[in-house]
């Protein structure tokens, strides 16, 4: 291999238009932002039942792929794959700048922007959302301290390997504590399952390499650098192992609920009559998300080529997403089971399921939280040296293959 070479984004009239329609977006979800703080959250799509809408499915799914986005880094430093190194810095930059735009999308959840005072200094240890404040903020230092070792000059490679540990531990950690939001809430038919937190560990890494694979062709596009084709296959192969992972848990999920009777209501309402939410499923989730996919990159197993992966990365992008919103919003659709044995009616609509309509205002907001992301990760490679000069074919090792 020839020695890495960092350098930082040169400002090219290509990038400052990339930046100016980032710039838009974010402009448009701060409008969004100032209007519902405003008015309320009355002239959004959200109500008294569906109360996490829109914005929660793309906080939530950026969430999860800053998680997964650390993939390339942990091959790497943890499990010492030493063809990955170069896209280590990479790995850890674009993590903190997922984790950053969807956390920048759940600020309006707490109703007023400056209630985050006190969701920071006032904490309900019964409750997993105080938890993951502590697991959120922790990513932020670990992955940041991560980060600072592979560029470092004076620190050895053994503090790269530790701090790696650390952030691939943490990882797991946030993960789990984000799947368990869900798993926890047993007063949910559609959300409580044990098996949350192993499926948003696994969705994770399928969405986050996904995420992965398309920004750094994007990026090395955008700056004309080199890339190799090998490197993308390779990375593609991965990507339709963890494809097929998350296809596995979900099925799991849902044979267990079928197999328990307090659940079997929920699951015919998510699997065969829940109108947008069954088509969410089956033809978001299950076809465009995994088994085309799992075609794409598994059709050539030995050398799927760089359109297929690409294409089968955005797909898995737009199935995590239904999947994310079927998770969020179908969980919430369905009633709660307020008398457990008993039929509930009252002028609250007790015991029926609710619509949900999102609004542009919500749309605006959760494209704004991708916007930013993508705005801090661009920032990042103009400022410090992340991304390396050369990932071509030629300057990785094939004796020492990732996976």
């Amino acid at each position: 291999m020839d020695r890495t070479i960092y350098r930082e984004l040169k400002l090219t009239p290509a990038v400052w238009s990339v930046a100016t329609l980032l710039g838009a977006f974010i402009a448009a979800a701060a409008g969004s932002v100032l209007y519902i703080e405003h008015h309320g959250h009355i002239v959004t799509g959200m109500n008294n039942q569906i109360v996490w809408g829109l914005p929660h499915v793309f906080a939530i799914f950026l969430i999860v792929a800053a998680s997964g986005a650390l993939n390339v880094a942990s091959i790497a430093s943890v499990f010492g794959k030493i063809a990955n190194k170069p896209m280590a810095r990479f790995s850890g930059l674009l993590s903190l700048a997922l984790l950053a735009g969807g956390l920048a999308v759940l600020v309006l959840d707490l109703g007023r922007p400056d209630r985050l005072i006190v969701a920071m200094t006032k904490y309900n240890f019964r409750s997993i959302f105080a938890w993951n404040i502590y697991l959120y903020t922790g990513f932020f230092v670990v992955v940041g301290a991560y980060l600072y070792v592979q560029m470092a000059r004076s620190v050895s490679n053994k503090w790269v390997k530790t701090f790696g540990t650390a952030a691939f531990l943490w990882r797991l950690a946030l993960t789990t504590g984000t799947g368990s939001i869900f798993g926890w809430l047993v007063a949910r038919p559609g959300y409580d399952a044990a098996i949350m937190a192993p499926m948003f560990i696994v969705m994770s890494f399928s969405f986050g390499l996904a995420v992965f694979i398309l920004v750094l062709c994007a990026f090395y596009s955008i700056s004309g650098r080199d890339i190799g084709t090998n490197l993308i296959r390779r990375l593609g192969r991965l990507l339709g192992i963890f494809a097929g992972l998350v296809l596995y848990f979900t099925a799991v999920r849902h044979l267990t609920n079928l197999y328990a009777a307090e659940h079997g209501d929920v699951e015919r309402f998510i699997l065969f009559g829940g109108g947008i939410f069954t088509q969410l499923f089956w033809i978001g989730q299950v076809l465009i998300g995994g088994i085309i996919p799992l075609f794409l990159l598994f059709h050539h197993i030995d050398s799927p080529t760089k359109k297929y992966v690409l294409s089968g990365s955005a797909l898995i992008i737009i199935g995590g997403f239904a999947q994310v919103y079927g998770i969020v919003v179908g969980g919430q659709a369905f009633p709660l089971e307020i008398f457990p044995g008993y039929e509930a009616s009252s002028s609250f609509f007790d015991g029926q399921i609710t619509g949900y309509s999102p609004s542009l205002l919500e749309m605006a907001l959760g494209l704004g939280g991708v916007a930013l992301a993508l705005f801090i990760m661009g920032l990042g490679v103009v400022v410090l040296r992340i991304m390396p000069t050369n990932l071509s074919d030629a300057n990785i090792d094939p004796s020492k293959p990732d996976f």
